[in-house]
């Protein structure tokens, strides 16, 4: 089992600190990860590179969405929810390191389901 060794840091951190540093042990873990991976949005026929990034990819199959904030708003979830539509990826982690507890601050999100269960508090 992974353990996350990053919840000693706590809270408070910026974004990118937690990114660097799960990336890290994920990989000490034995699986392959991207940080900020490019999405592009396809319109009209046309590719536009401005899209979104993605914080994390682990193994080309999980787009981990990270934040450090007090609570997790709706539009988060939606925000992974896009960028795995755009990727065509099915599974998404959204990681919210602000939370007291960091049990409390994961959300699993899947593209391709109906919308109920497409949220899942883990």
């Amino acid at each position: 089992m992974l353990r996350f060794r990053c919840i000693a840091l706590g809270p408070g951190l910026l974004e990118t600190v937690y990114e660097v540093i799960l990336a890290h042990e994920l990989r000490k873990a034995g699986l392959s990860v991207e940080r900020q991976r490019p999405i592009a949005i396809r319109y009209d026929g046309l590719t536009f590179d401005e899209g979104f990034r993605a914080d994390l990819v682990v193994e080309d199959l999980v787009i981990v969405e990270l934040k450090s904030v007090q609570t997790l708003a709706p539009v988060h979830s939606k925000q992974l929810l896009t960028q795995l539509r755009l990727t065509e990826l099915k599974l998404g982690l959204l990681i919210n390191f602000g939370e007291e507890r960091l049990k409390n601050g994961i959300k699993r999100v899947a593209n391709g389901l109906p919308r109920s269960d497409a949220e899942i508090r883990l």
